[in-house]
């Protein structure tokens, strides 16, 4: 099988790598807006470089992984369709709903596949969480509390193409939040704060955010997220039911410290970023992938699933800019993909 790969930055080098060594994967062709950057990774990887988008298609793939900056994704992926193509995409797949729903109309006219990166759903931690739940070990969850903290902020040039800290961060946690659980979210209320560096305020952003979201059968769940957090990469859930109560991303690396006199101790070596984080999750989502591809497997999150958090992450910002609760059911794109 040959994939074409488009973007090799940070995260395109990833899932290059991943891919140039998974058996099943012949060769890669890559290509990115920086051509350099490409040719590179291109004879590191022993695979080949493109010079742009046009040469992936016409020199033929097998599949195609799409990496590259958001604007540029509901464009490939219709390409992509167009062209009979299987599609791995990095999330979101627009930064907007109409452009959302645009892409996914044209992958399910042309019968293919769209899969997409929402690399959570394979790591270990929240699959156990979600293997508790629906096996009734918790009894009836009443509460979900989750966050997302980066250590140290993005660039500020990169800040006004992210989408805003709700589209771009916590819609991991609002597509984890259906998945573990197994429901829909009905309503919200969300709140942000840039009272940090002012290129969040110039950006039109928040620095730190919060969200109570009460989901269908009437659980509620706290989510927030900073750019700020000094003392390392944290992302965990915690999921509490009558029965009992499990959290996910606790470990000797999660980066907090008690002030109990004989709770445990500070990390030594704190999680610093998603990538250290996720690593394993990352390359199963890419072996995943190349199991659709070849049509072991059923596609474990397609651009229904991606929707609907993106979805939950609209109805945040509303509710954010008008300081009012917001119905999931005000958001366009409601019809909901059945979960497995």
């Amino acid at each position: 099988m040959r994939i074409g790969v488009i973007g090799t930055g940070r995260i395109g080098t990833i899932h290059a790598n991943t891919l140039s060594r998974h058996r099943d994967v012949g060769s890669l062709i890559l290509t990115d807006a920086d051509a350099a950057r490409a040719q590179e990774l291109a004879h590191r990887l022993g695979e080949t470089a493109a010079p742009g988008v046009e040469e992936i298609f016409r020199w033929g793939v097998d599949a195609v992984v799409i990496t590259t900056a958001t604007s540029a994704h509901a464009e490939l992926i219709g390409r992509a369709a167009r062209s009979g193509l299987p599609v791995f995409c990095e999330k979101p797949i627009a930064l907007d709903l109409p452009g959302s729903l645009s892409a996914i109309a044209e992958v399910e006219t042309a019968g293919t596949v769209l899969q997409m990166g929402f690399q959570r759903r394979f790591d270990a931690g929240y699959t156990g969480a979600r293997e508790a739940v629906r096996s009734g070990r918790l009894g009836r969850l009443h509460t979900v509390r989750a966050l997302t903290s980066d250590q140290a902020p993005p660039d500020a040039a990169w800040l006004p193409l992210s989408g805003g800290l709700y589209r771009d961060t916590l819609i991991h946690d609002f597509d984890i939040l259906r998945w573990v659980t197994g429901r829909e979210v009905a309503d919200v209320y969300a709140a942000g704060s840039d009272a940090g560096p002012r290129m969040f305020r110039a950006a039109g952003d928040v620095d730190t955010a919060a969200a109570l979201l009460t989901l269908d059968d009437g659980t509620l769940a706290t989510l927030t997220a900073t750019r700020m957090n000094g003392a390392g990469y944290d992302v965990r859930m915690e999921l509490a039911g009558e029965r009992d109560q499990i959290v996910v991303g606790l470990d000797d690396r999660t980066p907090i410290a008690s002030t109990e006199p004989t709770g445990p101790p500070a990390a030594d070596k704190p999680w610093t970023g998603f990538l250290e984080r996720f690593g394993p999750a990352y390359e199963a989502e890419l072996n995943a992938f190349v199991e659709v591809v070849r049509g072991g497997r059923a596609n474990p999150c397609d651009g229904r699933e991606a929707l609907q958090a993106l979805r939950v992450a609209e109805a945040c910002e509303l509710s954010r800019r008008e300081r009012r609760p917001v119905h999931l059911a005000e958001i366009p794109g409601g019809a909901s993909p059945a979960f497995a």
